[in-house]
């Protein structure tokens, strides 16, 4: 499905196996122990400072009482070892899981929005200063300044702000002309009204929508995640077990009318399926000043 010019909406049009490595499998905390939470605290301060290798991530699971480390098929040899001598010496507070695709930012050429040779999904429609803007991934918005609903089209959005790494979000205002409601397309041309922007929590089902893949299912794993990408570390992302692909990125990620994320990356895909990570739609909103275009289904 491409995006139409009027109106703009968010496009919406399996796990890989996963080799686990427990450094170690202790219980929880005994009684009279260091509080769990302050615990791993500390042990992820360490992995900040010590252990950002591009293809890691981790975040705190609290129903394990462990900081979970993943590590993709580029972390290997050197870079390998050091990351399992600094889990290791946080003895029980770290598991390491290995996985065999690769951890990347979702970005490539394609179709939907289009920024020259780069391709990103439409993600929520927002308002700042009354005026209408489009919501989507930072390393999109830092890959174009000007984005077309076609290649090679006219222009229907300018980027006017982009974070990333750091955090993954972009603005970009509307050509006038364009239209912004404050919906997401489902398939067969049924829309989906977005009414609000909620926080995720853990086992939340969810739905995310991308130009590449359509809308994929699935619930919500983790979250205020680390990944290190290539380009640089991401902190306080969702993690879900929902596949998605090259050209997704930006794309939304919801729950019913609840606005919940923008796909920043992953692993696998939605053939083996994958796991990927969202930026906070309510951080992103915070950051700019902007709130949602809301509507009807």
């Amino acid at each position: 499905m491409k995006i139409r010019r009027l109106p703009v909406r968010a496009v919406l049009a399996g796990a890989a196996a996963a080799v686990l490595a427990a450094v170690t499998l202790a219980p929880h905390p005994a009684a009279g122990a260091q509080p769990w939470q302050a615990r791993l605290d500390e042990a992820r301060r360490i992995l900040d400072a010590r252990a950002a290798i591009p293809g890691t991530a981790w975040m705190t699971d609290p129903r394990t009482h462990r900081v979970v480390v993943t590590a993709d098929s580029t972390v290997k040899g050197a870079k390998l070892t050091r990351l399992r001598e600094v889990a290791s010496g946080l003895g029980e507070a770290v598991t390491v899981r290995s996985i065999p695709t690769r951890l990347t930012r979702y970005l490539a050429g394609g179709e939907a929005i289009w920024g020259g040779s780069a391709r990103c999904s439409a993600g929520f429609n927002v308002v700042k200063d009354g005026r209408p803007y489009l919501l989507t991934a930072g390393h999109c918005g830092k890959a174009a300044n000007v984005w077309a609903a076609v290649r090679g089209g006219s222009q229907i959005a300018k980027t006017v702000a982009a974070t990333f790494p750091g955090h993954d979000y972009s603005l970009a205002e509307y050509t006038a002309g364009v239209a912004h409601p404050g919906a997401v397309m489902l398939s067969g041309g049924r829309t989906q009204a977005i009414r609000q922007a909620a926080a995720a929590h853990v086992d939340e089902p969810v739905s995310r929508s991308g130009s590449t893949t359509g809308v994929h299912t699935g619930k919500v794993t983790g979250l205020d995640v680390t990944v290190n990408y290539q380009e640089g570390r991401v902190d306080g992302l969702i993690r879900t077990d929902v596949c998605a692909e090259p050209g997704d990125s930006g794309g939304p990620l919801f729950d019913g009318d609840k606005a919940i994320g923008l796909t920043s990356g992953g692993s696998g895909n939605c053939t083996q399926g994958g796991e990927t990570y969202y930026q906070p739609v309510p951080q992103a909103l915070q950051a700019y000043g902007a709130s949602l275009e809301t509507g009807t289904g």
